[in-house]
């Protein structure tokens, strides 16, 4: 059996595991990140794609006077802004209008949004405006006629490949990185403290890690976690499952999102611009762990009926993809199971043997978790850490600045690099979205015959499939075509029709038979 030393192991590699193993990193300690599928394989890549305070949790402030909430949505603005700054490559503004057909409406969506703008402060990234009838029919031209509305700004990110280069970043500053790596046990100390865990592969290789201190960012699993390190300890988590879908009609031509306020059931519902395509998300549905990752044709109905009520003008939409995450939510003190109204805050546990774990939160407070966890970690070495050292997000500059005025350069050099025709300007934008910085040396050290794009939904090439394979951890065709682009989760058809190219490139860059089912851009194995 293999040994590893580490001060920190990091068990999960969504969003708050790849982040705690960065920060961890930058602060000198010597980290493993561990992951039982792949890189943000279940919850981290099927989110909404956006990068939000939350416009209801600041309603519910207010309704409840919650001061969690607001001091949530607060936290969240700013953190918004944080990565509209640093990966402007995989984050960007996106303004949304919230519809209402009467004066008080309009007068309350703009008071409550004023205020979401104010608590961003000087991370605002735009100012709400009210929207006449007639200029939101110019912007979506199919919603249903006769409502104006509030419009506001919030950012949307590529929640897999920002995952991904957390994770890669923290493995380029010297962190050890598995995936397809599952903890299947603990050692512990005579006093019953965790100093050691057993991973396996799916072949049967075991690995024994000795950790200082070991990290539970397992999402969803959290529980199976803890309860591996400790039979006894209560269950903490509950799941929801948010379904969304792909339609190939595209509904928000003008870039402009929909923000549905309320539904029958007290949800909000977003409509969003994808990829020239429309995300219609999400469903909020208390469920089993097991259950978490696979859309119902229930949900499906549920969704499809709320488009053709705001854009009653499309009868027969077509739903090109469709996925659900599992939403890690903590359990309530009370009997309630109502997740639509739990506060997305998270908790940093350590149990009596010293196991840490990061539990719920969201996409765009993954920071402040794992903040958070590294006092943890702190307190159990008994001596604060070092202050952290920069390292910039793999596909970043050093500055924000940079970071823009070299994207801009870089094009004008893709240009001349990749082949003629009517995919180019398309293929650019793809490459710099996916691999910011990286984009050029990427392309520069392949041969031309493998810039040459294979689909018009993502012109992806197959030097992006090999460079996925071979620097990225890909393993299964989904790796590459849901996580590692995004065309499994615009056009699952598409993606099927590359599935055998991309597992041929598996087998002759790793040796290892790969499945011919289905592409499935949920958890594989």
């Amino acid at each position: 059996m293999a040994e590893h030393n580490v001060d920190l192991l990091v068990i999960g590699a969504g969003a708050s595991g790849a982040t705690v193993a960065m920060e961890a990193v930058r602060r000198g300690l010597t980290v493993a990140l561990l992951d039982a599928g792949d890189i943000g394989g279940g919850t981290s890549c099927s989110s909404t794609k956006l990068l939000h305070g939350g416009v209801r949790y600041l309603e519910l402030a207010f309704k409840t006077f919650d001061l969690a909430q607001l001091q949530l949505v607060r936290e969240a603005l700013l953190e918004r802004g944080h990565w509209l700054e640093q990966a402007p490559f995989l984050a960007q503004r996106l303004e949304l209008v919230l519809p209402t057909d009467t004066l008080w409406g309009q007068l309350y969506y703009q008071a409550g949004l004023g205020l979401y703008d104010l608590l961003a402060g000087q991370q605002r990234i735009g100012r709400s405006r009210g929207i006449s009838p007639d200029a939101l029919q110019q912007s979506l031209p199919r919603l249903k006629p006769g409502r104006g509305g509030v419009a506001y700004s919030d950012g949307r990110f590529d929640d897999a490949r920002l995952n991904l280069l957390l994770a890669r970043t923290a493995e380029q500053g010297g962190a050890t990185l598995r995936t397809r790596c599952r903890v299947v046990g603990f050692e512990r100390t005579a006093d019953g403290r965790l100093n050691a865990a057993i991973s396996e592969t799916a072949t049967g290789m075991q690995e024994r890690w000795t950790a200082g201190v070991i990290v539970n960012a397992t999402g969803i699993q959290a529980d199976s976690i803890r309860q591996l390190a400790d039979p006894q300890a209560a269950p903490r988590m509950l799941t929801s499952r948010g379904c969304h879908l792909v339609l190939e009609q595209n509904l928000c031509p003008g870039g402009l999102g929909l923000l549905v306020p309320s539904t029958a059931d007290g949800r909000v519902l977003f409509m969003l611009p994808f990829h020239g395509r429309t995300l219609v998300g999400t469903t909020d549905a208390p469920c089993a762990i097991d259950a978490a990752t696979t859309p119902t044709d229930e949900e499906e109905t549920y969704l499809l009926g709320y488009v053709r009520q705001w854009f009653p003008g499309l009868s027969d939409p077509t739903v090109t993809s469709r996925w659900a995450g599992g939403r890690p939510l903590l359990r309530p003190a009370g009997d309630s199971l109502d997740s639509s109204r739990l506060v997305r805050e998270h908790e940093v546990e350590q149990l009596p043997c010293g196991l840490v774990s990061v539990m719920g939160g969201k996409w765009t407070t993954c920071r402040p978790m794992a903040y958070d966890t590294l006092q943890a970690i702190a307190r159990q070495q008994g001596r604060p850490l070092a202050a952290p050292q920069p390292l910039p997000l793999l596909g970043s500059g050093k500055t924000p600045a940079e970071t823009r005025q070299r994207l801009r350069e870089q094009a004008i050099q893709l240009e001349d690099l990749l082949p003629d025709g009517p995919l180019k300007d398309q293929q650019i934008a793809h490459l710099q979205s996916n691999h910011g910085l990286k984009a050029l040396p990427l392309i520069s050290g392949i041969d031309p015959g493998q810039r040459e794009p294979l689909s018009r939904v993502i012109p992806l090439c197959q030097g992006e499939i090999d460079h996925a394979i071979r620097q990225e951890h890909a393993r299964s065709a989904s790796d590459v075509l849901a996580r590692r682009c995004r065309l499994a989760m615009v056009d699952l058809a598409e993606a099927r029709r590359l599935q055998p190219l991309v597992e041929e490139r598996l087998d002759q860059l790793t040796g290892t038979a790969v499945s011919t089912s289905p592409i499935n851009h949920q958890l594989m194995p």
